[in-house]
């Protein structure tokens, strides 16, 4: 599998107003730097949602923006997300075939199904928690941008051509 040389930050959030309601609104938002510096900035919205679909669809859209085979240490004050990657949660959810240690089926699962492809096109995800609203100024920017997006009235992402879209359905 080629690979990139470098590492690439990628820092997340999502937001939601009127969390998991007929009428709540969803954003998220995510900053990928490459190794050079150079900015990517996406986001998008769905509508009815809850907050952590919108934590994770962000850390999938990053992850599918950034080129295979990379190292990505990936910025979230999710910690739903963080502890799910990192002290391997997802792994046992998997290997109880998708149910919870309180044997209960997982919540998002679509979108963790997402994230295992997500992960292993790269090298590493490495996760880094911040606490939000705490000052951190690439996850302050990135709370602002998936706030703004759960305000848009039409919230799909415009995409580059080629990238395809998520297969959510809500």
């Amino acid at each position: 599998m080629p690979h990139s040389q470098g590492t690439y930050t990628l820092v997340t959030d999502g937001a939601c107003s009127g969390n998991g309601t007929d009428d709540s609104r969803g954003g998220w938002a995510f900053i990928l730097t490459d190794p050079v510096g150079a900015e990517t900035v996406l986001t998008g919205g769905e509508f009815p949602t809850t907050n952590n679909r919108m934590e994770l669809t962000a850390v999938l859209e990053g992850l599918r923006s950034t080129p295979a085979g990379s190292n990505v240490i990936l910025i979230t004050d999710s910690s739903y997300v963080s502890k799910a990657i990192s002290e391997g949660w997802l792994d046992g959810w998997r290997r109880r075939g998708w149910r919870t240690a309180a044997k209960k089926p997982v919540a998002n699962r679509d979108l963790w199904e997402q994230m295992v492809e997500g992960l292993a096109r790269h090298r590493e995800v490495r996760t880094e928690l911040v606490r939000g609203h705490a000052g951190h100024p690439a996850n302050e920017r990135a709370d602002r941008l998936a706030q703004d997006a759960a305000l848009d009235p039409d919230p799909a992402p415009e995409r580059p051509a080629g990238q395809k879209q998520l297969g959510l359905d809500l």
